[in-house]
């Protein structure tokens, strides 16, 4: 006997309908192990590179599989600086989204106005996609950063051509040159984002890229997929419980009260880790090093002070449910010390994702392999036509 739902149907398995297990692609660009905490970027342990290159470089290291040379870089920073101006059909875009859309709405929306100048339009060749890749992760940022400055009243700031990714970015937002402190912080998180395995968000650029769309409809799609709050829209409810905690006395009461009432704790648990994100130590890492240059030390001691007792409470309410930190705990404090507001967190983990996005597109097209998964019928057989005036 099926278990039937509200509609009458049989409910979908929950063991198998998160695709749970299968191994959806075999790729040189990332692997996560979550049993071991490590994220492995074209080789490279996380912890290992994330304070130490540029998103550009990431770029680089994703669709090459090697890190740069300066000449490498150089050349095709210029290239990515080249691809900075906005068609005018995407400023336009801007202005409109600036007005009356949310920032994710106002990205899918903007981003999908760039196949207006496309290079060759139908060609998914490995060198014309590349060409893509480097314009949408030269454009995208643009995009957030004409989004902010137009709908928080100023006017348009045009990128600087001798600002990298990050720090253009705040440029573009403020009008204001950024510090070191805070463009070393977002850069940190940028790259510490660009992949992460077959996420929810890169699975759903390969299925697109996989029918021999077109580069930007895929990364249209993994901007959809990432503005569900299930993949990418924990950050800010994350930093709202932290302020809302306030002190460190009173960390342990809220916690064990909000457990107890059902409530899910922002920051800690994730499908595929079973310990510590190590993303996590990542960004408090550059947290810290942003907080040494500021000042602002306090808000950083009573988050360490709220994970510590928030992984205990976990592990005494719920035992052997593994909810350690994922990344999106400490993403809030440093995305909110570098300048950003919580609605912005979601757009800036684009802008390091479209770097991983589009490496995975490239891969795909280059495979040639339709994605086309199976489903297993689990409803009625046999039913009889009953006319209408006779149901």
């Amino acid at each position: 006997m099926t278990t039937g739902s509200a509609s009458g149907r049989a409910a979908p398995d929950p063991a198998t309908s998160g695709l749970e297990g299968i191994v959806a692609a075999r790729t040189p660009l990332s692997e996560v192990d979550g049993l071991k905490g490590i994220l492995t970027i074209s080789g490279y342990d996380i912890e290992e590179i994330a304070a130490q290159i540029s998103l550009e470089e990431a770029a680089y290291l994703l669709w090459h599989g090697k890190l740069p040379t300066r000449s490498e870089l150089d050349e095709q920073n210029r290239r990515l600086v080249g691809y900075r101006r906005l068609p005018e059909e995407t400023r336009m875009a801007v202005q409109a989204a600036a007005k009356k859309m949310e920032p994710m709405d106002a990205l899918r929306f903007a981003v999908a106005s760039l196949t207006v100048d496309d290079p060759a339009p139908g060609d998914n060749s490995h060198d014309i996609n590349h060409q893509r890749a480097e314009m949408i992760v030269a454009r995208v940022p643009i995009i957030v950063g004409m989004y902010q400055r137009l709908r928080s009243g100023g006017q348009v700031v045009e990128p600087r051509a001798d600002l990298g990714i990050a720090a253009n970015l705040l440029f573009q937002m403020t009008g204001q040159e950024p510090s070191d402190a805070q463009v070393r912080g977002l850069e940190t998180y940028l790259v510490t984002v660009t992949d992460h395995g077959m996420n929810a968000s890169t699975f759903t650029c390969r299925v697109i890229a996989s029918t021999a769309s077109d580069m930007v409809s895929a990364v249209v799609g993994g901007i959809g997929a990432l503005k569900g709050p299930l993949h990418g829209g924990a950050p800010g409810p994350a930093l709202d419980m932290i302020e809302e905690i306030g002190t460190a006395d009173r960390a342990d009461s809220w916690i064990r009260d909000a457990v107890q009432h059902g409530k899910r704790i922002m920051g800690f648990g994730h499908r595929i880790y079973k310990v510590r994100d190590p993303r996590a130590e990542v960004l408090y890492k550059a947290a810290w090093l942003l907080a040494e240059e500021t000042g602002e030390q306090s808000s950083l001691d009573l988050a360490k002070e709220v994970e510590r007792v928030a992984v205990q409470v976990l592990l005494d309410e719920k035992p052997g449910r593994n909810l350690n930190t994922n990344v999106e705990f400490y993403t809030a404090l440093l995305l909110r010390d570098v300048g950003l507001t919580p609605d912005l967190f979601s757009p800036c983990f684009a802008i390091g994702r479209t770097v991983g996005w589009t490496a995975h597109i490239i891969e795909q097209q280059d495979s040639g392999r339709l994605i086309r998964p199976q489903s297993e019928y689990n409803g009625e057989r046999g039913l009889k036509f009953v006319p209408i005036d006779k149901r």
